[in-house]
């Protein structure tokens, strides 16, 4: 496949190109019209510096050749013609760089201002990238921030548009500002270093208390330190990958599906809290009518106190304040809340 060329690079050219066709071709108008009094050379180097209107003076015995002083006018006509073309072209391009690169930014910060509850990818190095790609799948509103901004606009060709990025070092609390970390539901922090990430998850524990952070520990003895130091949760790449490993060897058939629900647009796991308020809550399982009004398939249980009830029961009472584990599509999990909301 033949390599895309920018259209403003290709004016570009085509300007230098326009350029050097009136000098070579005025050049060889006046040598054909001296009639071998002057060199080909001599004349595209008279046609040169006319063209560039430096000044020289003109060719010896010019004055005899009035047709030769007649295509010097419309040389000088067309080439400053030329000159002015790419002048204009170079300057466009370099105009629609600089600002066109201000005004994309400044439309991208506008965008990212207007999220609520959004998360923060800090870091698209090996596994930020990945990271990135996850939640793009997902549909979920999220800002990646690196201080790379070219892995950060190829990261961006790469999900054909539409990132939302800072270009910034994470580590540093107007990074994560500009990010929107204060408005955020989650961080991501997954840096190569374990004191940068300690850094970023300090860093937004004190900027939003309220926010999800799940960091990435390199070596899996600083995960204590992650947690002390705010983060919800930790993720070791080398274990985790060493988790799938196994999985794919000895279940494949269930790790495949998990993979499905995962990256699938319609279908996924979702965790929905009984409100205190709620009319259904204290009530049994039987009575409240999720299968009938969402077609929700309920997997579980989340109590208050942290076990897990599988497989409830239909006479299984649903305190305030438990979370049913429930597959199914996003819109039905929307119905699933309306219901639990009724007071």
């Amino acid at each position: 496949m033949a390599p895309v060329v920018d259209p403003s690079v290709k004016r570009v050219l085509s300007a230098i190109l326009l350029l050097n066709l009136v000098i070579v071709a005025g050049g060889t108008v006046v040598w054909s019209l001296g009639g071998g009094t002057w060199s080909f050379w001599d004349t595209v180097y008279y046609a040169v510096y006319t063209v560039s209107t430096v000044g020289f003076s003109e060719l010896p015995g010019t004055e005899s050749h009035t047709g030769v002083r007649l295509a010097t006018g419309v040389l000088i006509m067309c080439g400053l013609g030329a000159i002015a073309f790419f002048q204009s072209t170079l300057t466009a391009l370099l105009i629609e760089g600089v600002i066109g690169r201000a005004f994309r930014r400044r439309r991208m910060q506008k965008k990212i201002q207007a999220l609520r509850d959004h998360f923060v990818v800090a870091g698209c190095g090996r596994t930020g990238k990945y990271v990135v790609e996850e939640l793009a799948s997902t549909k979920r509103p999220f800002v990646a921030a690196d201080r790379d901004e070219t892995a950060l606009a190829r990261l961006n060709g790469e999900l054909g548009g539409g990132l939302l990025y800072i270009v910034g070092d994470a580590t540093e609390d107007h990074t994560l500002v500009d990010a929107g970390v204060k408005r955020a539901a989650g961080v991501c922090s997954t840096l190569a270093d374990d004191r940068d990430n300690l850094f970023i998850t300090l860093s937004v524990r004190t900027l939003n208390p309220d926010a999800r952070i799940i960091s990435k520990a390199v070596e899996i003895e600083n995960e204590v330190k992650l947690v002390r130091a705010g983060a919800d949760s930790t993720v070791s790449p080398n274990r985790v990958g060493a988790h799938r490993l196994v999985s794919e060897l000895v279940r494949p058939e269930a790790t495949a599906f998990l993979d499905h629900l995962r990256v699938d647009k319609d279908l996924n796991f979702e965790f929905v809290e009984m409100p205190e308020e709620s009319r259904w809550a204290g009530k049994t399982l039987r009575t409240i009518p999720i299968r009938q009004r969402t077609n929700l398939l309920v997997l579980a249980l989340h109590e208050e106190d942290g076990t897990y009830v599988y497989n409830p029961e239909p006479d299984q009472v649903v305190k305030a304040g438990s979370r049913f584990i429930v597959i199914g599509e996003h819109k039905n999990v929307d119905k699933l809340r309306e219901l639990l909301e009724q007071k």
